[in-house]
């Protein structure tokens, strides 16, 4: 969604620019000021508007783009530094209107046209702090995955290490970044899977801690996004060996926060089943070396299936 968004320039790389080329275009012809604020204001204008343009609609994108938009840069923050860069577009356009008007009555075109560089300047610089936030927020969006909202969906959450990156490798084949170290995992990874001519979306969350929305991190609120606005089923991941450094009790105190707030059906499961065993949860797995993961697949595809069928929208 957000892989085509335009460098924005600083201001004085698009000063400089409209200058210039103002002034190579207008040429050596005796009258060329008219020609020269036209130009200049145009390639201003035109380039803060594009750069406008080419942000999607907060209002009208998914909401799970929104949360992750609001995590990463900040909805608000976003809308404001856009609009400062849209009224800096309109405004340099108005002066140079208001000057080629006073141009055509004057015999001093070049004081005025002078007079007309500085105030557009003037105008660009004031936005210069507003370019560098989208620059910077641009490299954020482009790194967010792309998810298909029309896929079935596996979520797969729980504490750090417990083994969610692991298992979408070996369902998907994909790699995402993992370390063996807890918060590791520095964003959404998505990955793809075909069963019986129908494609999949399996997608590894961050790590989740058993605490309030308002005391979560930016990573934790990233899976909050994905957990709340995703159709689909979520895998929850024990570690009943506690090597993920996190006892069981608090990984079942998590499990149940979330059975409380989300609307989606859960199915627990213990990992490293070679290391210990837990026989509270639905089934056992041991990601490491592949033992019952197809079999927790399996299950997931059934009740995803059955949810399906009992989408009267679906």
């Amino acid at each position: 969604m957000f892989e085509r968004l335009p460098t924005a320039p600083t201001s004085q790389e698009l000063i400089d620019r409209a200058f210039r080329r103002a002034k190579k275009n207008a040429g050596k012809k005796k009258n060329r000021d008219e020609p020269m604020l036209q130009i200049a204001g145009n390639i201003l204008s035109d380039n803060l508007a594009n750069l406008v343009g080419k942000y999607p609609s907060f209002e009208s994108i998914p909401p799970f783009y929104h949360d992750l938009v609001d995590a990463e840069v900040g909805v608000d923050d976003m809308r404001i530094h856009l609009s400062r860069v849209g009224w800096a577009s309109k405004q340099i356009k108005i002066v140079a209107r208001e000057y080629l008007t006073k141009m055509r009555k004057s015999q001093d075109k070049a004081v005025l046209r002078r007079a007309a560089f500085g105030r557009m300047a003037s105008i660009t610089r004031t936005i210069g702090p507003d370019l560098i936030f989208l620059n910077d927020s641009r490299k954020k969006l482009r790194k967010m995955p792309t998810v298909d909202p029309d896929l079935p969906t596996i979520i797969v959450a729980g504490y750090p290490n417990v083994g969610k990156s692991s298992f979408l490798i070996r369902v998907t084949g994909a790699r995402p970044e993992i370390a063996e170290y807890p918060f590791t995992t520095q964003g959404i990874g998505v990955g793809h899977f075909n069963h019986r001519n129908q494609r999949y979306q399996v997608i590894d969350t961050p790590g989740l801690l058993d605490r309030p929305l308002s005391r979560r991190n930016d990573i934790e609120l990233k899976a909050v996004a994905a957990l709340h606005h995703l159709p689909g089923v979520v895998l929850y991941i024990l570690d009943p060996s506690d090597y993920c450094g996190f006892p069981l009790d608090e990984q079942l105190a998590l499990l149940e926060d979330i059975r409380s707030w989300l609307d989606l059906p859960i199915l627990a499961v213990a990992n490293k089943k070679d290391l210990a065993g837990y026989p509270g949860a639905d089934l056992s797995m041991a990601t490491q070396t592949g033992e019952g993961v197809a079999e927790v697949l399996a299950r997931l595809i059934e009740i995803l299936e059955h949810t399906e069928r009992d989408d009267p929208g679906a």
